[in-house]
């Protein structure tokens, strides 16, 4: 194992019941990789993401294998352990910013809640930081944005405020679920470029999870396929699309050719 992987899985296996909907699954990000994790529905790549981060739904339980981060075994951390790492030391763009933002508070006060996750400054340098944070992901108008509430910001707004979220306490890996899904294409264009951008700024590691493997060879270094549970191809983005070796990734490929994507 590289001694600069920031995140190694090995073997990770997850019930629910007598469902295994992750058997298995094993793969490793280098230090400032940008990873596609690409699968169609189903296929267990959310799931494996919720539990490096440590959101598994109250269902699921992890019967096997190792999360390591930075060298850290995060499998059977409490949950004030987890209180203290997630955000701080991986932070998560979840796929419907709708419901991930509270409607009944502006942006501005969970970006401050967010930012003092891991800020224990002055009101002052709290709310710099926030406005900072959206200034980071290219909000217009990043000061009057504070003061709205999430109904009244565009699909492609919320989802840029929800990176800013993410960001807020300076994480060094990030992962992002399927975060152009609900946006339209021009926006979605949008949001790829700007996670490319803040990676390269910020010398962030990145997982991006996706179905879309036209996506994922855009935005990424390197792609692993999962399908039931499993990792059934891993490698370079552009060998994976030139070259694929397993039957689903080349299926993949072509229904994303059929429509023109790839």
């Amino acid at each position: 194992m590289s001694h600069d992987n920031l995140l190694a899985i090995e073997g990770l296996q997850l019930a629910i019941d007598d469902f295994f909907p992750v058997d298995g699954a094993g793969f490793s990000v280098d230090r400032g990789e940008f990873v596609a994790l690409v699968g169609e529905s189903g296929s267990g790549k959310t799931l494996t993401a919720l539990s490096v981060i440590g959101l598994l739904p109250p269902a699921a339980r992890i019967c096997g294998g190792s999360i390591r981060f930075d060298g850290r075994e995060l499998i059977g951390m409490s949950e004030k352990e987890w209180r203290r790492f997630r955000g701080r030391e991986i932070g998560m763009i979840f796929q419907e910013p709708i419901t991930s933002l509270n409607p009944v508070m502006t942006i501005g006060s969970q970006l401050r809640e967010a930012v003092r996750t891991g800020l224990n400054g002055s009101r002052r340098a709290v709310e710099n930081a926030a406005i900072e944070a959206l200034r980071a992901v290219q909000m217009p108008e990043p000061r009057m944005r504070m003061r709205s509430y999430p109904h009244q910001l565009s699909g492609g707004l919320r989802q840029r405020a929800m990176i800013a979220m993410a960001l807020a306490c300076r994480p060094s890996l990030l992962i992002a679920d399927e975060p152009t899904t609900a946006l339209d294409v021009t926006v979605q264009a949008g949001i790829v470029s700007l996670l490319r951008e803040i990676r390269r700024e910020r010398d962030l590691t990145f997982i991006l999870i996706t179905h879309d493997i036209a996506l994922a060879a855009e935005a990424s270094d390197r792609i692993v396929v999962m399908r039931t549970g499993k990792v059934v191809e891993e490698g370079p983005a552009s060998r994976i699309v030139d070259n694929p070796s397993h039957e689903y990734t080349k299926t993949l490929i072509e229904f994303c050719r059929s429509r023109e994507i790839v």
